[in-house]
């Protein structure tokens, strides 16, 4: 197989490598984070708390029994939702602080690891760099529009 000039000169082969080491370091980081980590909100009115696995699973909650059983119950069930929605957001900032975006491929681990993230941008995130580097053109990937 013939590939461009260049492709596999010493600096482009340690830059890649350094790259891969700093993403791996990244996923190290990230499996800790969702084996150990832990965040706990209350909710704005102190009636209820909940932690959050490093995933931005709801492990734990816990009512202030005496704050919510004076709410109303569609005021209890909005404070419920507000703060699970609250508790999942801080649970992926962390997530998306500690991976960033991926140095090379754009690749953004916080929307990955929300859910948010389309699967096919996903996927030319991860392989659009190395297809560019060996010159398949664009055109020749088999790219669907819409």
């Amino acid at each position: 197989m013939m590939f461009p000039d260049g492709l596999f000169d010493g600096g482009g082969v340690e830059e890649a490598m350094a790259a891969l080491q700093r993403e791996r370091e990244k996923l190290d980081k990230l499996s800790a984070l969702w084996r150990d980590g832990r965040t706990t909100v209350r909710a704005k009115d102190q009636s209820l708390s909940m932690t959050f696995d490093g995933r931005g699973e709801l492990v734990e909650m816990a009512f202030n029994e005496g704050k919510y059983r004076s709410l109303a119950p569609a005021q209890l069930a909005s404070v419920v939702v507000e703060t699970l929605q609250r508790g999942k957001a801080e649970s992926m900032a962390k997530v998306a602080e500690l991976m960033g975006t991926g140095s090379t491929s754009g690749l953004d681990y916080g929307a990955v690891a929300s859910g948010k993230a389309d699967p096919r941008e996903l996927l030319d995130s991860l392989i659009s760099p190395m297809l560019d580097s060996v010159g398949v053109p664009r055109a020749d990937r088999g790219e669907r529009n819409g």
